[in-house]
C-alpha cells in the first residue's frame, strides 16, 4: 500500500482499528473501481503471478479489498483546499473526510485516528487544521471539541434543493501525538 509492504495480519488489524490508523497521502489519481479522485496506489500478486498489479484505490475501495467481509473501521482524508476567511492560520490544511463506523464508536478508534490526522497535517508542513461539520452533528461536533477545535465560523451549502449549513471549527496543530 502506498509502496510499503504489510501482513495480512496487519491490513486487518488496520480494518478492525485494533492497530495505528494508515496514514498516506493520496494522489490526484482516478479510482480503478469508482473514477473518484484522491488514491492510494496498492500493490498485489494475482495467483500464479510473480510480478505484481497496480491498483489505484479510493478510501472506500481500499477499505473494501483490505476488509473482505470484516467491514471497514474509520477513515480520513485531508486537503489542501481554499479556507474560509474566518479560519485563522499561516498553513492550514482541511480536515475534508473523517469517519468511523458504527460498531467502532468507543473504541478509541476515534481518538487514534485524530492523532493519525494530527501528525500527518504536521508532516504536511500545517500549523492550522480546520473542518467543516454540519451544524445538526452534535456528536461529532462534541468529539471535535474534545479534540480541541472551536467554532470559527458557518457556511452554507445547498444539498439537492435544501441549503444546509456547515459550522467552521478549527484548531492548531500539535506536536506528535502518536509518539506519547
Amino acid at each position: 500500500i502506498a509502496g510499503k509492504a504489510y501482513c495480512p495480519a496487519c491490513e486487518e488489524s488496520i480494518i478492525q482499528g485494533d492497530g495505528d490508523p494508515l496514514v498516506e497521502t493520496t494522489l490526484r489519481r482516478p479510482c480503478s473501481a469508482c473514477n473518484a479522485v484522491g488514491t492510494v496506489m496498492v500493490q498485489i500478486f494475482p495467483l500464479k503471478s510473480s510480478r505484481p498489479l497496480e491498483i489505484d484505490l479510493c478510501p472506500m475501495h481500499l477499505r473494501g479489498l483490505l476488509g473482505r467481509k470484516l467491514g471497514a473501521a474509520a477513515y480520513a482524508q485531508l486537503r489542501r483546499d481554499l479556507m474560509p476567511d474566518c479560519v485563522r492560520g499561516h498553513t492550514s490544511i482541511e480536515l475534508w473526510r473523517f469517519y468511523v463506523d458504527t460498531p467502532a464508536i468507543g473504541r478509541g478508534v476515534a481518538q487514534r485516528l485524530m492523532a493519525a490526522v494530527n501528525d500527518a497535517a504536521l508532516a504536511a508542513g500545517a500549523d492550522t487544521l480546520w473542518l467543516g461539520v454540519w451544524e445538526h452533528n452534535a456528536r461529532a461536533i462534541a468529539f471535535y471539541r474534545k479534540c480541541g477545535f472551536h467554532l470559527v465560523g458557518s457556511h452554507v451549502f445547498v444539498l439537492g434543493s435544501d441549503p444546509q449549513t456547515d459550522l467552521i471549527m478549527q484548531r492548531a496543530i500539535k506536536q506528535s501525538e502518536l509518539a506519547g
